[in-house]
C-alpha cells in the first residue's frame, strides 16, 4: 500500500500550507467548496472558461475543480488559494503554489485565473507579490518558477510586469482536451532579483 507524501516543508513551515495571506489589494484564502458560487460568477463573466489556451474551469465543471484542487492539497502536491476582492469579500479566481522542490529551494505559481472584472486591476499582481513573499521570505526558495500558454500573451505580459524573466519555451509541451497543442513559456524570478 502506498502511502501519501509527507508535507515539504522547511523548519516548522510546509510548503502546502495555505494560511489566509492579505494585503491592501487582496486576500488569498484556503480554497474551499464554499467559493464555489461565487467563482461560478466570476468565471461566467463573458464566458471567461471558453479561453481555448488556458484551463479555466467552466460553471459546470467548477465543483470538480475545486475538489480536484483540494485531493492533490491532502496528497501534499499543491497549496490552493481563492483569489478574494477585499472590496467585496467574494472569490474572484484561483491560484496555486505547483511543483514544490523544497531540496533545489524552488516552486512554480501557477494555475492561476481571475475573472474579468478584475483583470487590469491591482489584484492580481497583489495576489503574485503575497505569494512571492512567502515563497522567498517563509521558505528561503532561490527561484520561482512560472508558466504560460504561448498564445496566452497577456498572461506573459503580467508575468513579465511582475520582474520574471523568461526562462524558454518548451515547444509542443502540453494537449489540451481541445487537440491543440502548448507551447508553454517558462519564466523565472530568482532570490537576488
Amino acid at each position: 500500500m502506498l502511502t501519501p507524501p509527507q508535507p515539504i516543508t522547511v523548519g516548522s513551515v510546509s510548503y502546502t500550507d495555505v494560511p489566509v495571506l492579505r494585503n491592501e489589494y487582496v486576500e488569498l484564502q484556503p480554497l474551499s467548496a464554499e467559493h464555489h458560487d461565487d467563482l461560478v460568477k466570476a468565471v461566467s463573466v463573458d464566458d471567461l472558461w471558453q479561453t481555448w489556451f488556458t484551463h479555466i474551469p467552466s460553471p459546470e465543471s467548477m465543483s470538480a475543480e475545486i475538489e480536484r484542487r483540494l485531493a492533490r492539497h491532502a496528497e501534499g502536491l499543491i497549496a490552493p488559494w481563492a483569489i478574494i476582492d477585499p472590496t467585496t469579500s467574494k472569490a474572484v479566481g484561483m491560484t496555486t503554489y505547483l511543483n514544490p522542490d523544497p531540496a533545489n529551494r524552488r516552486l512554480e505559481i501557477g494555475s492561476t485565473w481571475i475573472g474579468r472584472e478584475v483583470q487590469g486591476t491591482r489584484i492580481n499582481p497583489a495576489a503574485k507579490l503575497l505569494l512571492l513573499e512567502r515563497a522567498f521570505d517563509a521558505f528561503g526558495c532561490i527561484a520561482v518558477e512560472f508558466r504560460a500558454h504561448w498564445h496566452n500573451h497577456q498572461s506573459r505580459a503580467a508575468i513579465a510586469k511582475l520582474g520574471a524573466k523568461q526562462d524558454g519555451i518548451l515547444r509542443n509541451h502540453t494537449i489540451f482536451e481541445n487537440g491543440t497543442i502548448r507551447d508553454t513559456v517558462v519564466f523565472s524570478i530568482l532570490d537576488s532579483e
